[in-house]
């Protein structure tokens, strides 16, 4: 073929599509269900990111409100008939489940309180955990996404060479008319990955940065609590 046919073959060519809705049509189906895949996959990151931004933001507020109450001098037997129906917070939680032990032993008539720190330290511990875990609920999906979104782009990306390999030896021609499509599809299923997998990464660490700081606000709430209870166990006994 000369130079004068390639011209006219290239010039022949259909131009093809390459806007984002143009190379999601042309792709082949395994990339558009890589495509799609990701695609949900990234709304799901944003709308846990979401979530768990509104959620820590709240919680902080509150857990502000109660320790600024509870400091100031009211009655815990007060506090804990206003938040006993239905705590809203962690660690409000905490103390709704430290004073319902408390009076549970009190009000029994147990003739020893030797080990109702022990109880209470227990029965803290384990609202501590379970409020962690209520946290941490949804961090799972971002480590997933973030960790594997660049892996499944990638394989979206060696489809999509192929087939730009396939449509050249099909045509036995080289052009940029030819090629490009199927580069441009690879690239696009790059990209959505990176989309999906970035802010997946960034806010998993920023959230589980702030795990650690609220259950360390928890525990440090709990053991100031378990030192007043266990002062009043000592004068009480």
């Amino acid at each position: 073929m000369n130079p004068a046919d390639v011209a006219q073959t290239a010039m022949a060519a259909p131009t093809a599509d390459l806007t984002l809705i143009g190379l999601f049509l042309q792709a082949s189906i395994v990339v558009k269900i890589i495509m799609v895949g990701l695609i949900l996959a990234s709304v799901w990151v944003w709308a846990i990111i979401i979530d768990k931004t509104i959620l820590f933001g709240r919680m902080k507020r509150q857990m502000d409100r109660f320790e600024s109450t509870f400091w100031s001098g009211q009655s815990l037997e007060e506090l804990y008939r206003s938040l006993a129906s239905r705590p809203n917070h962690a660690m409000a939680a905490i103390f709704v489940a430290a004073m319902r032990e408390w009076k549970r032993s009190y009000e029994g008539g147990a003739r020893s309180f030797s080990g109702l720190t022990q109880r209470l330290d227990k029965v803290m511990d384990v609202t501590i955990t379970r409020e962690v875990e209520r946290l941490e609920r949804g961090l799972l999906v971002l480590a997933t996404v973030g960790s594997a979104g660049p892996f499944i782009g990638l394989f979206g990306t060696v489809v999509g060479i192929m087939t730009s390999f396939q449509s050249i030896a099909a045509s036995k021609n080289t052009s940029l008319a030819v090629v490009a499509p199927g580069i441009a599809e690879a690239l696009f299923a790059t990209a959505i990955g990176l989309f999906a997998a970035i802010p997946a990464t960034i806010f998993y660490n920023k959230f589980v940065s702030q795990v650690n700081r609220q259950a360390l606000r928890l525990e440090g709430f709990a053991d100031e609590f378990s030192a007043i209870l266990s002062r009043q166990i000592d004068e009480r006994g």
